[in-house]
């Protein structure tokens, strides 16, 4: 375990140096959050019982989406990776004394992590200090302040675990790209990142909330606003811990299928 958290280490301070490029792109996610609040606002105001979420609800989701934007998109993946695998470079990670996949899984990880600290805290700032109908809110509850953290956390092992099962792909495919575009497409959709998972048509959301999109930062974020609570959330949380320990199962399985017949061309 020490060798996995040095490399956590080094990964998440390497990761803290791109001071720039996170104060780049947080005008993006600014800019963002206050176009989706204001989107569901104009229907909000049409008919607020409609919807199956609480105003408040909704933009506490959203903000809390945007803050923690870099530790659940799937699609940032890590290019140093995606070039190794590509390259011919793996033969290097090969000869390592350290489990390849584990160690794939820690660097994914830090580098969420990290890329997270650097932007969370001033979109958390500014939820907190805009006016009051477009403000985040605390959760609702001590349980919904205490059962986030934990969330949060598996929320983050099955983001990484499925992203490094991404990676492995690339072992059969000649391009990044194509993996990524499908598995990312399928991530932003599934997840609620696009639209949140309540307002899908019933019959989508009963399929949508099993699949391991859902596991992501749907349950986490829909705890923190209060969407789901007691029960409900315990029940969201174990299916996230189904879905950690199935694709830490499924990829440890085929990275090692993979590295039977890997072939390094070249030299």
């Amino acid at each position: 375990m020490k060798q996995y958290y040095s490399l956590f280490r080094i990964r998440f301070i390497n990761g803290l140096q791109y001071r720039a490029a996170a104060l780049a792109g947080l005008s993006t996610q600014f800019a963002w959050g206050f176009m989706e609040i204001l989107a569901f606002a104009a229907f909000y105001r049409v008919s607020p019982a409609s919807f199956p979420m609480e105003f408040s609800h909704l933009v506490s989701y959203i903000w809390m989406q945007q803050a923690f934007l870099h530790l659940y998109f799937v699609w940032l993946g890590d290019n140093d990776i995606s070039s190794a695998i590509t390259s011919g470079s793996i033969a290097y990670e090969l000869v390592r004394p350290l489990d390849l996949y584990g160690r794939w899984l820690c660097q994914d990880a830090a580098n969420r992590l990290a890329r997270t600290a650097l932007r969370c805290v001033p979109v958390l700032l500014v939820a907190f200090l805009v006016p009051a109908s477009y403000r985040m809110s605390l959760p609702p509850g001590l349980a919904q302040l205490a059962l986030f953290p934990i969330s949060a956390a598996l929320a983050l092992g099955v983001a990484s675990a499925l992203t490094t099962l991404m990676y492995i792909t690339l072992f059969y495919t000649l391009s990044p790209l194509g993996i990524r575009i499908i598995i990312s497409s399928l991530t932003m959709f599934l997840s609620g990142s696009i639209v949140p998972i309540p307002f899908f048509p019933a019959p989508v959301r009963a399929v949508a909330e099993l699949l391991p999109f859902a596991a992501i930062q749907n349950v986490p974020l829909r705890i923190y606003s209060g969407n789901i609570a007691g029960m409900g959330a315990l029940k969201s949380m174990a299916l996230q811990v189904f879905w950690l320990a199935a694709l830490l199962l499924i990829g440890r399985f085929a990275m090692n299928r993979a590295l039977k017949k890997v072939v390094v061309q070249g030299g």
